[in-house]
């Protein structure tokens, strides 16, 4: 019998997963999903747990434990992950994440044996190219969430690498990134005003992402900065809410005029300023954004 289409077996799995069982399936029909979706994260030596999914061997070899067990889809971690049964469930740029289609197709080639497929095991795929939008087309968050994924979110996370998100700054999902609960990181419009730029730009300490060097690539920045510029749209390209009136917290060189590296402030009979910060300085600032695309700044200290 000849081999299955892989569209045809998706079909088929959707219609009855059991059926993954019986099919003919391979590391050559997971291997776009683990590009797309995971490889992102998994792959050189950053790996979560040192489990890289860029080729057969790196799979098998699972990371301080095998993750996939031959017939035994149940048993697997990798299933398990994938269908949220362990924590955090996979992958971390989720939700959304991986269909049931996409799942049943890992169980299948887990039931049938962990097939290989034609490609050596040792062969290795690397992670999908960054993508900018076409020209004429905004930037959305599709564009930037796997840049999140594959560098902050290993430690901002629920279950990240360092236990709890660091300053509980989650970098999972769209919404949580512009969460103002405490104080907003990406202020919409301003790539300026947002801690989260000027921490991988380095302009506040400590740079991020925090395992760095290297740090993101100067492609990688400009990208995100332009998302925030552009309105940090949501991957339907429906621009974020200006948060006037949020909390920021900033780090920067003071200049002239009540500037914060070309940022300006706005410096008011209420504002608390300690140890004399003079141009040239090193400062934090503390305060609000305003309605007029300023800082409103309610402190600011010499570090």
């Amino acid at each position: 019998m000849g081999k299955v289409p892989r569209r045809v077996k998706l079909c088929l799995l959707l219609l009855a997963p059991a059926l993954a069982f019986a099919q003919d399936v391979t590391f050559d029909d997971i291997q776009p999903i683990l590009q797309s979706r995971c490889v992102m994260c998994h792959s050189g030596e950053a790996a979560p747990l040192g489990l890289r999914l860029t080729s057969l061997d790196g799979l098998l070899k699972g990371s301080s434990r095998p993750v996939v067990k031959a017939g035994d889809p149940a048993a697997s971690e990798l299933i398990r992950r994938l269908k949220g049964q362990s924590q955090p469930r996979m992958p971390m740029t989720g939700p959304p994440f991986l269909s049931d289609t996409e799942i049943a197709l890992f169980e299948g080639w887990i039931a049938g044996g962990l097939q290989a497929g034609s490609r050596p095991s040792n062969a290795t795929v690397p992670p999908a190219l960054l993508q900018r939008p076409l020209p004429g087309q905004p930037v959305t968050y599709s564009h930037v969430a796997p840049i999140f994924a594959s560098r902050c979110v290993k430690c901002h996370s629920p279950y990240g690498l360092m236990g709890s998100a660091p300053e509980g700054l989650l970098l999972d999902s769209y919404g949580a990134i512009l969460d103002r609960h405490e104080r907003v990181r990406v202020v919409p419009g301003s790539s300026d005003a947002s801690e989260l730029v000027r921490r991988i730009r380095g302009q506040s300490q400590p740079q991020m992402p925090y395992d760095g060097p290297p740090f993101l690539s100067e492609e990688e920045v400009r990208l995100i900065a332009d998302w925030i510029d552009q309105g940090a749209r949501d991957a339907d390209g429906r621009p974020a809410p200006s948060p006037v009136g949020s909390r920021v917290r900033l780090q920067g060189v003071l200049g002239e005029g009540w500037t914060l590296d070309s940022l300006p402030l706005v410096i008011g009979p209420g504002t608390r300023i300690d140890k004399s910060p003079g141009v040239g300085d090193y400062v934090e600032v503390r305060g609000r954004w305003g309605a007029d695309g300023r800082v409103v700044v309610e402190r600011m200290r010499r570090r």
